[in-house]
């Protein structure tokens, strides 16, 4: 049985030490790729790195709005260029967030629609951060049109949310949190088709019960999978098999890589 990790962050310093060692351990026990996301211009570049170092490993790289500065429209250039590097399979994270940051709305927004742009330029999805901003997050993306659409990752678990996404044609990514003690995530999974659902799992954050508050790593994801199976009343190696061609096909349409 394989896993596809699909929202995962090992260019964070707290996988610096033993980065490499759980990597290939994890792949040995059915985590046969990941995606290691980039949400800073600096991080984006790790991202790109750690892939280009692993087979089985793919980046994606753009700004998030936690990670927005006084020189973002330059950074954003530069995400541009590094983007068209063949390991990144998307831009990304992107998007808003007004739980962390209700000061500078209007330029997440911008800061959002411009990196839309260079996802369309580069024939690229896009992995989107929407957290307590999900009316403007949609906003956003029907007055800026996706061509390769995307994924909402480590989707809130807001009904409204989920329902007017898929409207979208986008796809939803659910993480640890889904296994969270009255996360009343079972209606949100079952809203979810089978042809438009992920798994991650955000590593190092949000590990899945029984291992809330420690370092997560992408061997969790098979208990992202474990839940998602039990609400919808399928075997986990199913919800292995579709979630990774799901991945597959919003990621990697038309593209040959040698581990997957």
């Amino acid at each position: 049985m394989s896993f596809f990790d699909s929202h995962a962050h090992y260019n964070d310093e707290v996988f610096k030490e033993d980065k490499d060692k759980l990597i290939k351990a994890m792949y040995k026990d059915g985590i046969t790729n990941i995606i290691c996301a980039g949400y800073s211009l600096e991080k984006s570049k790790e991202a790109i790195n750690i892939a280009k170092s692993y087979p089985h490993i793919f980046a994606t790289c753009g700004i998030s709005p936690n990670d927005i500065n006084e020189n973002v429209y330059k950074e954003i250039e530069e995400i541009e260029k590094i983007a068209r590097d063949d390991k990144v399979l998307a831009i990304g994270e992107i998007g808003l967030d007004y739980y962390w940051n209700k000061d500078n709305k209007q330029l997440q927004k911008d800061v959002f629609s411009k990196q839309i742009d260079i996802a369309n330029k580069l024939n690229l999805p896009i992995v989107i951060h929407s957290r307590d901003a999900w009316i403007d997050t949609i906003d956003v993306l029907k007055s800026n049109p996706v061509d390769k659409k995307g994924v909402f990752h480590c989707c809130q678990l807001n009904q409204e949310l989920i329902k007017e996404a898929l409207k979208l044609d986008f796809y939803i990514s659910f993480s640890g949190n889904i296994t969270f003690k009255n996360a009343k995530s079972d209606e949100c999974i079952k809203l979810v088709p089978d042809n438009k659902i992920l798994i991650e799992t955000d590593s190092p954050y949000l590990s899945p019960e029984p291992f809330r508050g420690t370092r997560n790593n992408s061997l969790n994801v098979k208990l992202v999978a474990k839940k998602i199976a039990e609400v919808k009343g399928m075997d986990i190696q199913d919800i292995a098999n579709i979630t990774k061609e799901n991945t597959m096909r919003i990621f990697m349409e038309g593209k040959k890589y040698d581990k997957v």
